[in-house]
């Protein structure tokens, strides 16, 4: 059986970290036909006060293991903010839809009765509220913002890319 906040929010977090893994295997393919090393796109930010690549991809995975383990009631687990290079962003993107998968649909069954604390002072919220107006916006917004940097940097990307698989389920 599944839930609302369940429809709304696990198909959601796959579609967007398998588009964000195919976004920097794109600018991977870019840097390396240009002759440039593909690990160093990972500093790249938009501006200084931004975060970088890497930490583009680091909060989208946080956005979307804490969002999947909240609504289902569940402590989701920590991940360091150590990679440095592609294969590690990529490692992180496959650990966190890994533990995406391990959450159980039935543990979303209450989910819309759960209030949300979060870790860093925000008041706690509804589970509706937290998914539509802080957890989904966040991972698109650092999904969006890695977009940016790639095209930034001359990656070829369209709005296809930056989709995904919307067809699968």
């Amino acid at each position: 059986m599944s839930t609302p906040l369940y429809d709304a929010s696990v198909p959601v977090f796959r579609q967007m970290l398998d588009a964000l893994a195919n976004l920097l295997r794109k600018g991977e393919a870019h840097a390396r036909e240009r002759g440039l090393d593909p690990d160093a796109m990972l500093a790249a930010r938009l501006a200084p006060d931004m975060l970088t690549l890497v930490g583009q991809v680091q909060r989208a995975s946080d956005h979307a293991k804490g969002a999947a383990g909240r609504l289902a009631g569940l402590k989701p687990p920590p991940f360091a903010d150590g990679e440095q290079r592609l294969a590690e962003a990529y490692a992180r993107i496959s650990r966190t839809l890994d533990y995406i998968d391990t959450v159980p649909i039935r543990a979303f069954e209450r989910a819309a009765e759960r209030v949300i604390t979060l870790p860093f002072g925000v008041p706690p919220m509804p589970a509706a509220r937290y998914l539509y107006g802080f957890a989904l916006p966040s991972l698109f917004f650092h999904v969006t913002t890695a977009y940016a940097i790639l095209r930034h940097r001359g990656v070829p990307l369209g709005k296809r890319d930056f989709l995904g698989n919307y067809l699968s389920e």
